[in-house]
Formats: C-alpha cells, structure tokens, sequence
C-alpha cells in the first residue's frame, strides 16, 4: 500500500522519472476519466504518467451532484444503452470498486398529477429497474415501491400535501466525487503510474521536434509527448510518451488549439450545474428509524430538466441548473439568479419554504456535454467521444460521472492499438484503495473506536471516507494523540486527516484540503475561514512552509471565499464571473513568486 501514497517526496520522485524515460500512455486530465485512464493503462502493465493542471478533482470531478446514477430522464429520451451502461456501472461501483465511497440511496418521485403520471412514471422506473437488473438485497440496489399520498408523507413530512398525491420510491447510489477520483488517482500510483498535479501541459510535442522541445515538427507529424510547466516551482519540462491521452473535458478545446485549426477536434460545450446545501433542518425528512433506515432524496421534474434534493451528511444538496457557459472555465460562478431558480423549485412542493438565509454551502460546476444540434445543454448528449485526430494523440470527451470507467477504458484501447500484445482492460472487477478489506471493517466503527479513544461518529465517518485504510488516518492519531481533536469550525473532521492530505493524498495547497479532501468549504457557514489558519499551520508542519507562505495560502483561501460570496450576489452570469475572478489561483502566485528554471 505505501506505493500509492501521494506525498512531496513521491512527487519529486515521479517528477525526476519523467525526464528519463518514455512511458507508453501519458494522460492530460487529472478529473475522473484522466484518473480513470491512468488506472486502465497502469493495471495492464503498461507506464503511465498523469498530468494535472492544478489538484486531482480540481474541476467538474469535485462539483457534480454527487450520485452515481443511471439518468432516469434520459429514458424519455430513448437512451436505452445510455441507461444501461450506467447502471452496470452502478452495480460494479456499489459493489466491487468503491463500496466504501458509493452507497445506495433511495429517492421519492412525487406524484403531482392524476392517475396517468403514476402510470407513466412507474413504468419508466420499472424499465429503469429491468436495464439495471435490480438487487434485493440491502446491501445492494432495492427495486422500486409505489407509496400512497399518505406514505409518501410519512417517508418525507416536508412535502405538500396539498400538492403530492403519492410517489414512487427508487434507489440510485451516492458518491463523494473527489475522494473517489482521489482513490482512482492513488490507485493508478500503486500500479506503478507517475503522477504529478499541479502541472500544466502547454504544449504537444512532435516528431521532428528538438530534444529540448523546441517546435520544428510538422504540424500533421505524431504527438510524441507534452511541454508541461511545473507549478510549484515555475520550472518547465518535457515528457515524451508513445501514446498520449487527452481527457481535458471542458478545457478539450485547449488541446484543439495546440494541434491547430486544420485538425480534427471533438466540439466540447460546457453547461453549468449550482448546487446549494442547506443544514438538515431546514427541510423536513423522515426521522431516522432506530434500524439506520437511509433518508431518502427527491427528484423534482422542472420545466427543463430534474432537480434532486439529496442527503448529505448533516445537510441536503439542492441542484442543479443546467446553463450554456461561456465565460471563465477554471471557475465557473454561481449568480443569485442560479440560486433564486434552486430555491424556487424546491419550494414548489415544501411545506415550509427554504429561505435564501439558509444556505450554507454553494457550489458550481460545469458539464463536458457534445455538441449537438439543439442549443439546449439540457438536450446535448451524455454520450461520450473518443477520437483519434493525428497520430499519437487520442481526444476523450462526454459521458458523466458514472461512466468514468467505460470512457477510460473507450480511450486507452484507442491509445494502445498499436502497441503489441496489451491485454484487456482489468478495471471492471479493480478495487480502489480503501475498497480491497472493505467487508472485514465496515462494520468495525465500534471496536476501532474503542482501540483509537475517538467517538464512534468519528470513526464511522472516517470509514465511509478512507475504508480500510482509515487505519492510516488511525496510526497518526496513536503516533500523536493531538491529531484525533476535531478541527476549528468543522467538528466533523480530525485534524489527522489534515496530515493524512498531505502525506498520503497528494494536497499541496490550503484549498485542496478544504475543498476536497473534506468538504469544509461547503459544510460550514464560514466555508472553511474560521479553519484556515488551524489547517494551514496542520500543513505546514509536514510541507516545511515558512512564515510568509502560511500566511499566503490562508489569503489566498479567503480571498477567494470573499469572491465566491460577492459572485453569489451578482445577477447574471457576466458579473458573477467578473466578481469571481478577483481572487487569482493560489497556483499562480506559488509559479510567479517561483525563479524559472527551465
């Protein structure tokens, strides 16, 4: 297991590699389908590299709605192996790959209308069922159940009874999506991938092209590598590779430009999804059952798409739009008209309204959708493209969250064509870290907690974040005692898992640990100010940061909470995204204060 922790000294290591030798497929893309290739290619014995602009999840892989589901919609229309290969992966998530971090979670589809919406619905999710190949058992996937008004608010009391004439309860699965591509990404690294966030691919290299990197290769010549520049440090170099894998999403026409306009590229549309959380009190849920029953969610029909309220943890995630964007792609902004649309169709069927002084938590992503003929996002394909427009490149785009692994696997068979004697892809049936042991400690929280000193809830939350490597998490709490308080402002997590980022999941910088490696900038009404400078100084310990640059990453952090709350204030997309980017990257200003040396 120690060759999937992600430290500095495995970045540097991973780094000095590179320059030495030519690996088979080289990734550009640290979200979950770059995450997902890595793994593909490494666990068929082939040498890797992964390359991220700035943190593993950074972009739409950590902003999505965190479920893993089969697209109940996209039956209307017609995407029947759309649905099924989703909810085959459902099945393989829920169970083989990552049982820890994806869990079924049951939703209610309010009845509004007479007889023939049940009628309709129900058929629709019998179908979703039958393409899913339903499970019975608790462990798995329930089938679905047909509730009377009078069930349906017993399930959900928040409803309108007035305006609910029953539902049909279903199951789907949830995921913390950057913890996932985070264990994608590690387990990638324990097959032997090199990987290295904060590093920017700013140019392809072609055959003909000098051995410094030097451009002087024809245009239509192969790819043969990647200019990158290191982030960290301001230094560039060069990684040369016989495949090279492109899954840039949102950012696929970056690598179009790099490759010039006479060559084929896959048109990429980004389409952007807000999601607000609100504590658990401010929408009224059935009670949880003494047996543990799980809270069920509910999927709204709006006048253009779905709106899912979900469960999570001690609030309730309300999105998601779904807006053409064209503005700033790194980040994406949420405008008080997003977060006035959320809370209008969700109160169209509460009891009690949720409030706009309610929210504690706002976030944006955007969706890699392919261009189509409709002007709708909501109409776009989430089908998924891979192309292979010169040789030596291969372009992968689409597709969703759930389907990560059927894309990755899609572009490495693309990538590997011309390479002699590769075998099949292996992930289909690949645990993630955490996952191997995950049946001998998922139901362990009461014993470990007695052997550690820390609360149950604690450990049971630490399970459902680490799996059986929470024995990780538990050594550094038995090495130093201290480490098993409860961080400032964010009770929920331990100051462990602050260590935990750095030394094994590859954090480099104050947001990724706030961000994504907890979701401390979501959960807490501060979005994670009022834990800065307890987790800052938590870092700096293990990263050897000075004075000035504790106090840099902390500036930084709050400089772009105070954006993001000045953004969600701002009435349209132009002057939501003006507001946003008053506070720069904090990666840039590490790259300028940085000498280059290459």
């Amino acid at each position: 297991m120690s060759q999937t922790l992600l430290n500095p000294e495995r970045r540097r290591a991973d780094r000095a590699r590179l320059d030495d030798e030519v690996v088979d497929v080289l990734v550009i893309g640290g979200g979950v389908t770059g995450a997902g290739a890595a793994l593909d290619a490494a666990s068929r014995g082939l040498t890797v590299a992964l390359l991220e602009a700035r943190d593993w999840a950074a972009g739409t892989s950590s902003r999505s709605s965190k479920l893993i589901h089969g697209g109940l919609r996209y039956l209307e229309q017609l995407a029947f192996p759309l649905v099924h290969e989703a909810l085959s992966e459902r099945a393989r998530l829920v169970k083989t790959i990552a049982p820890h971090l994806v869990t079924p979670l049951p939703f209610l589809l309010p009845l509004t209308a007479p007889v023939w919406q049940r009628a309709y619905f129900g058929a629709g999710v019998a179908l979703y069922d039958a393409l899913g190949a339903a499970f019975t058992s608790a462990r798995e996937i329930p089938r679905h159940r047909h509730l009377s008004r009078k069930a349906t608010l017993a399930a959900f009391p928040g409803l309108r009874g007035d305006v609910v004439r029953g539902a049909i309860r279903y199951w789907d699965a949830q995921v913390d999506d950057a913890r996932h591509t985070l264990a994608v990404v590690r387990t990638a690294a324990g097959y032997g991938a090199r990987v290295l966030s904060s590093a920017r691919v700013v140019g392809l290299l072609r055959e003909g092209d000098g051995p410094d990197g030097r451009a002087g290769g024809d245009s239509r010549a192969p790819v043969v590598g990647v200019r990158v520049a290191d982030l960290t440090d301001g230094s560039s170099f060069t990684v040369r590779a016989r495949s090279v894998i492109a899954a840039t999403g949102v950012w696929s026409d970056d690598i179009g430009d790099m490759l010039g306009a006479s060559a084929p590229s896959l048109k990429v549309r980004a389409s952007k999804g807000v999601h607000v959380l609100v504590p658990r009190a401010a929408i009224d849920g059935a009670e949880l059952t003494a047996a543990g029953a799980t809270q069920a969610g509910l999927i709204l029909r709006t006048p253009t798409s779905v709106l899912f309220v979900i469960p999570w943890g001690e609030h309730w995630i309300l999105g998601t739009t779904d807006t053409p964007w064209e503005l700033n792609r790194d980040h994406p902004a949420a405008s008080s008209a997003d977060i006035g649309y959320l809370l209008e169709q969700v109160n169209r069927v509460l009891v009690r309204p949720v409030r706009p002084d309610s929210i504690v938590g706002v976030y944006a992503g955007l969706r890699p959708l392919l261009a189509g003929e409709s002007d709708e996002t909501s109409r776009l394909s989430r089908e998924h493209a891979v192309l292979n427009p010169v040789p030596g490149l291969v372009l992968v785009a689409g597709g969703k969250y759930t389907t990560y692994r059927v894309m990755a696997e899609d572009a490495v068979d693309k990538a590997v064509a011309g390479l002699p004697g590769v075998p099949a892809s292996q992930t289909a049936h690949l645990p993630l870290v955490g996952a191997r042991q995950w049946a001998e400690v998922r139901d362990r929280a009461p014993e470990m907690a007695a052997a550690s000193g820390l609360p149950e809830a604690a450990v049971a939350r630490l399970l459902r974040r680490h799996g059986d490597r929470i024995v990780d998490v538990l050594d550094l709490v038995r090495s130093d005692p201290a480490l098993g308080r409860p961080l400032s402002g964010a009770p929920g997590y331990l100051a462990a898992e602050v260590v935990h980022a750095v030394t094994a999941e590859g954090a480099l910088h104050l947001d990724d640990v706030l961000t994504r490696r907890t979701r401390v900038s979501i959960e807490t009404e501060h979005r994670g100010v009022d834990s800065a400078g307890e987790v800052a100084a938590l870092m700096s310990a293990v990263l050897g940061w000075d004075e000035e640059r504790t106090a840099r990453e902390v500036e930084h952090y709050t400089a772009r909470v105070a954006a993001e709350r000045e953004s969600q204030r701002m009435p349209d997309d132009r002057t939501a995204d003006a507001a946003r980017l008053g506070a720069p990257d904090v990666r840039a200003a590490v790259r300028s204060a940085s000498a280059p040396t290459g």
